[in-house]
């Protein structure tokens, strides 16, 4: 195991702890590769989903040499588990992926492709939304193909509490929409039948850039706006570009929306749900203008929101890497965690939110800095007071390196996945996993944890306790053995398909001499 000493500049100045450096997973490529977001399974592995040109496509002489959908699987130790690709006969490019509470992904991306190849479905003119359920294994499941005769680009996708799916992407120039780009959104149930479908937009142009579940079934999306009122919209903007937050119920309609923004333009990356609400973040040119009560030092910086349930501002603030700052991403410590993979648990209600965890690069403008073009970290507590700043260069660094992703365990670990590359055109994935002392210290860890129970089919077994190898016992009530798995992973998943009604126990050994039990009620 290598350990990185990573250096730390904050007020108060204080020293942090070095950061275990867990493993770094390079995933090569001689091309442009677009590396979108890693997505944590609910056994603790994890999902790399991007666009990537094969490598075996790159030297046929058939028309097919464009983007295609891009999917490895790696386990709680950094190895592949599979890779996938999904193709088309043009450009392909997956965009947003959601772990399923039944194991699997739904994957949202935007296709240029006919029917062809992977592709099962004809486009509907221009560029489409191109769905593809897939299991654990990347099996596909199904797909789905929907568009109009306008362009089309997938931005995001959630799974809603009755295991429907909210799909939202941009549209320009539609027949339905208000204004150069529109915000379109679509309601599927579980089989990815369309149930209902909604367009949000002003005289102007508005993008999605991300969205997440919202504790009621509904969603909230995250929007950069350049628009004025009307169409849908009803709040007028500040500025050049505002922050643009619209709730909607289970249902898909509007609940409430709100806009942030000062006299400059500002730009919304990300979404977080935390206790008391919402934090919502991005970049900021503007001065105190508008209803930004936060100044700029340089460049942009970063400005976060927070708001009650009902949208209602509850603090804002801005931090600066003192040049051009990327937020990518955010994860909310909680006082409970949740059930795995952004999947709601059913007590979010009792969560209590103890930090902010963000995520992003720096590009230099105007200036040359040793740490520009390097993955960063921004820890705030729940109030947005910055408690410390870290760059991440993990084992080995190159020239340009641009995060894309960051996702938070409930181990304390941390996940960091974007591109790297000694130069433009040839970007390779960078997947770093990171032990943090100071973040492991605000996580609650259960002894034993078992989710989903009551089980059906299978369940997964949590281990709180440190381990290089543990067994898992399954006995019925009489105290008779019926299952015995060896495991190095913190979370192990259990087949409980052969088990008939009834209640039995899960007992872990650790070979550091640690036991724990959970009873579980199979349906």
């Amino acid at each position: 195991m290598k350990i990185t000493f990573l250096a730390l500049i904050a007020s108060p100045l204080f020293l942090v702890p070095a950061q275990k450096v867990v493993w770094q997973k390079d995933i090569k490529s001689n091309t442009q590769d677009f590396l979108s977001q890693v997505t944590t399974t609910l056994d603790q592995q994890y999902l790399i989903t991007g666009s990537s040109i094969q490598s075996s496509k790159q030297t046929e002489s058939k028309q097919k040499n464009g983007y295609d959908f891009h999917l490895v699987k790696l386990n709680q130790q950094g190895e592949e588990v599979w890779e996938k690709y999904f193709s088309g006969q043009n450009h392909d490019f997956l965009s947003a992926t959601v772990n399923t509470q039944e194991g699997g992904f739904l994957l949202s991306g935007t296709s240029y492709s006919g029917k062809s190849l992977d592709k099962k479905e004809d486009s509907k003119g221009g560029s489409d939304l191109w769905l593809i359920k897939i299991n654990e294994f990347g099996e596909e499941q199904w797909q789905k193909t929907l568009g109009t005769a306008s362009d089309e680009e997938a931005r995001a996708v959630i799974q809603t509490t009755d295991l429907g799916y909210f799909v939202a992407g941009n549209v320009q120039n539609s027949a339905k929409g208000f204004g150069s780009k529109d915000i379109w959104i679509i309601r599927l149930d579980k089989t990815g039948k369309q149930t209902s479908e909604l367009i949000l937009g002003g005289k102007g142009l508005d993008e999605v850039e991300k969205m997440i579940p919202t504790k009621d079934g509904g969603a909230l999306l995250g929007m950069y706006s350049r628009s004025t009122t009307g169409g849908s919209k009803k709040t007028e903007n500040f500025g050049e570009g505002d922050y643009w937050i619209v709730k909607l119920t289970k249902d898909g309609k509007v609940e409430w929306e709100k806009n942030f923004g000062g006299k400059a333009d500002d730009h919304l990356r990300t979404l977080a749900l935390t206790s008391t609400g919402y934090i919502i973040g991005g970049e900021s040119r503007s001065e105190r203008s508008g209803n930004k009560t936060t100044g700029i030092e340089e460049g942009t910086d970063l400005w976060l929101i927070a708001l009650n349930e009902r949208g209602e501002e509850l603090w804002q603030k801005s931090y600066n890497f003192k040049n051009r700052d990327v937020l990518m991403g955010m994860s909310v410590i909680s006082g409970k965690q949740e059930a795995g993979g952004g999947k709601l648990s059913t007590d979010n209600s009792t969560l209590s939110t103890k930090g902010i965890l963000l995520g992003g690069y720096t590009q230099a403008e105007g200036r040359i800095e040793s740490d520009d073009e390097t993955f960063w970290m921004l820890y705030l507590d729940q109030e947005g007071k910055e408690e410390w700043r870290k760059h991440v260069k993990g084992e080995s660094r190159k020239k340009e390196e641009r995060l894309s992703d960051i996702k938070l365990n409930r181990d304390g670990s941390i996940i960091l996945a974007g591109t790297s590359a000694e130069e433009l055109g040839k970007e390779n994935w960078k997947i770093v996993k990171l032990g943090d002392g100071q973040i492991d210290q605000l996580i609650e860890k259960q002894d034993i944890r078992v989710y989903p129970n009551p089980v059906s089919d299978y369940t997964y077994v949590e281990i709180g306790y440190e381990f290089k190898e543990a067994d898992i016992l399954l006995y019925d009530m009489s105290g008779k053995l019926l299952q015995q798995t060896k495991t190095k992973n913190k979370v192990t998943k259990i087949n409980t398909q052969p088990l008939i009604q009834g209640a039995y126990l899960v007992t872990i050994k650790t070979d550091t001499n640690k036991t724990a039990n959970a009873k579980i009620i199979k349906k």
